[in-house]
């Protein structure tokens, strides 16, 4: 069994969200094993320097690098990533699955984004779309997105 984990910067406040991941992770369960990881955003004054951003970005990208386990394959969630189809996104996890990956790891980013060196140790790099959306939403949508693969590559109906 595959054993996925959603490594992300910052907690989530509220509970619609939260209740909305515990779901699909539910759900997921019948697929793979799910873990959640939360990596602790950095505080940035009201009006930050640019220079404060790049800092911040940097040292949650350590910390995101240091959780992730050795062997894993990686994906960051990014705008300058790929996208992909349902379907695509699918086939793609299988693959992942059946070249010798048993851990996949897929890193979401604070509202500052990722750091280089976190997008520079991504096997791939996937963007949801132009559009930005809140990473805490994005937890949500990546969650909802890992079952419904999950379903198409098991025959579910979920995926119609």
């Amino acid at each position: 069994m595959l054993n996925i984990t959603v490594l992300s910067v910052g907690t989530i406040k509220e509970k619609y969200l939260s209740d909305a991941i515990k779901e699909y992770v539910k759900r997921l369960g019948a697929y793979a094993n799910v873990t959640e990881l939360q990596i602790k955003d950095e505080y940035l004054p009201e009006h930050p320097s640019p220079a404060q951003i790049t800092a911040a970005v940097e040292r949650e990208g350590t910390r995101i690098l240091d959780a992730i386990p050795r062997r894993a394959y990686v994906c960051a969630l990014c705008i300058e990533g790929k996208s992909c189809s349902s379907e695509q996104f699918a086939r793609r996890l299988d693959e992942i699955a059946t070249s010798g990956y048993s851990d996949v790891v897929f890193i979401i980013g604070g509202s500052d984004g990722l750091s280089g060196a976190v997008k520079a140790r991504a096997d791939w790099r996937l963007s949801f779309s132009p559009m930005t959306f809140p990473h805490q939403l994005m937890r949500v949508i990546l969650c909802e997105q890992l079952y419904r693969a999950m379903n198409i590559l098991g025959g579910g109906k979920y995926h119609k």
